[in-house]
């Protein structure tokens, strides 16, 4: 497998369980959850709410996520590039 198939395949990994992980936390529709759908106006996810996110993927993933990382993210994109690039 080329690294650009493992970095796509991680991508779309990546973003099915962060999917999983939003629909299961904040009860959202699959449907809402597109790439470029901004977390707080699109979804109204707050910062309260991303810690919670990240404590949960952090979990699931086994990945050391700070908050700190995610300060700037906006999208679902920016978070599952975030992810993939650890």
């Amino acid at each position: 497998m080329s690294s650009h198939e493992q970095n796509t395949t991680s991508y779309e990994q990546t973003f099915q369980q962060l999917k999983e992980k939003l629909i299961e936390l904040f009860e959202l529709e699959e449907s809402e959850l597109v790439a470029d759908a901004r977390l707080y106006q699109d979804l109204d996810i707050d910062s309260i709410d991303t810690v919670d996110l990240m404590v949960e993927l952090k979990k699931h993933m086994g990945k050391d996520l700070s908050p700190k990382l995610f300060k700037d993210a906006r999208t679902i994109d920016d978070v599952v590039q975030i992810i993939v690039a650890m």
